[in-house]
């Protein structure tokens, strides 16, 4: 006679539960067949910027300050390099948050491993990190030879960086706040590999924090898609296509663990309630934030003031005057325009769609289900932070 193995009795397989099993392996087995790292590291390497300065790398909309007076005013060449700066800030940004991805899969996964049958789960980690460092050697390599194109020196790159940095470039942030967001890393690095909940519930902010991403990516795969002929796409616009493949089955992955696989587990306790409720606060203040400069991404404007002062004052932008640079930020950031309005209206669907993706979780409280932090931000509130702010940077540049 064959009994169960004690494996078999100890816990809840996810093979036992069909529907959730099969999306995870379909999911898997997908990604696995389509992953286009190779073909992503082919084309950095054949990037000259030489080859693709005279074309535009997204849709227009998605030029660096776009419908602000800079834009306005920018000759057909201005308006070009604006197009591709935006790809280069843009794409700085993702990497800082895939640096994070990539270790916080590997500790969440070493929590899913625990639980009986999770292992699909964590080979799906394992490919979406090794996806994630082909994603960063493209992004890095293009951005960092547009900048020394254009510029010779750095302005929204860095050296590579740790996954304990802040996630957003460009942050309101302090050194108090910093040593914070770094213990709390590390605290959930001690917790989530020996809590299976926990771990999956990093999926579900992870989700949580590329959902916008994932509406922006979209609308920079279509330029590649709609070209006359995608094979004289410029390469920037053919990587921005397959890392938004790519990040398709990684939001999947997300929303699989995240929202489907508590159900092969307890009830969560008070405490993991805390820590996920606690970590979407986090999510929403991070994302609290509008920027009219790089529309789609949570930038804190101030800190952003210095490294557009500096472009404006370079050849390329008519090296403009201390006094005509600031007096452009200033009509630029303070005033309502065009581009202000984008920013503010990309930043209320993000918060729709953050409300409609944690819907089903019942455990969340009221302040993260309706997104209450994020949607604290105003017009007025943002135009008088960019006012204070370039009154100060007046008073010591």
């Amino acid at each position: 006679m064959r009994h169960p193995s004690l494996s078999q009795r100890d816990n809840y397989p996810l093979s036992k539960d069909n529907k959730t099993y099969r999306k995870a392996l379909f999911n898997h087995q997908r990604n696995q067949a389509q992953d286009h790292s190779d073909q992503i590291e082919q084309l950095a390497n054949q990037f000259s910027y030489e080859d693709t300065c005279k074309q535009y790398w997204n849709p227009e909309s998605f030029s660096l300050m776009y419908g602000t007076p800079l834009w306005d005013q920018a000759s057909t060449d201005q308006r070009l390099i604006l197009n591709q700066l935006y790809w280069v800030a843009y794409y700085a940004q993702i990497i800082s948050a895939e640096i994070a991805t990539i270790y916080l899969n590997q500790v969440s996964a070493a929590g899913l491993y625990i639980h009986e049958d999770f292992r699909i789960l964590c080979d799906s980690l394992d490919l979406e990190s090794q996806q994630e460092r082909s994603h960063i050697y493209a992004f890095k390599k293009i951005a960092e030879a547009v900048e020394w194109e254009l510029f010779e020196s750095r302005l929204f790159t860095y050296p590579m960086r740790s996954y304990t940095d802040p996630t957003m470039i460009f942050s309101e942030t302090s050194w108090a706040k910093q040593f914070w967001r770094r213990l709390q890393i590390q605290a959930f690095s001690l917790l989530s590999p020996s809590n299976v909940f926990l771990a999956s519930q990093y999926l579900l902010i992870r989700g949580l924090r590329t959902l916008n991403g994932k509406l922006i990516q979209h609308q920079l795969s279509l330029y590649h898609q709609k070209a006359a002929d995608i094979n004289y796409s410029p390469i920037p616009s053919k990587i921005s296509y397959l890392h938004f493949l790519d990040e398709s089955f990684h939001f999947n992955t997300s929303k699989i663990i995240g929202h489907d696989i508590p159900s092969c587990l307890p009830l969560p306790t008070r405490f993991e309630t805390w820590v996920v409720n606690r970590a979407i606060l986090g999510c929403q203040r991070d994302h609290f934030h509008v920027s009219a400069a790089v529309r789609g991404i949570f930038w804190y404007e101030p800190a952003l003031f210095p490294v557009l002062y500096r472009l404006f004052r370079t050849p390329l932008f008519g090296k403009q005057s201390h006094q005509e640079a600031l007096q452009l930020l200033w009509r630029c950031f303070t005033q309502e325009n065009e581009g202000i309005a984008l920013a503010f209206s990309t930043h209320q669907t993000a918060i729709e769609s953050y409300k409609a993706y944690v819907e089903p979780i019942s455990y969340l409280s009221h302040e993260n289900r309706q997104m209450s932090i994020m949607a604290q931000q105003t017009m007025p509130a943002y135009l008088h932070q960019n006012q204070r702010a370039l009154r100060k940077m007046s008073m010591t540049t």
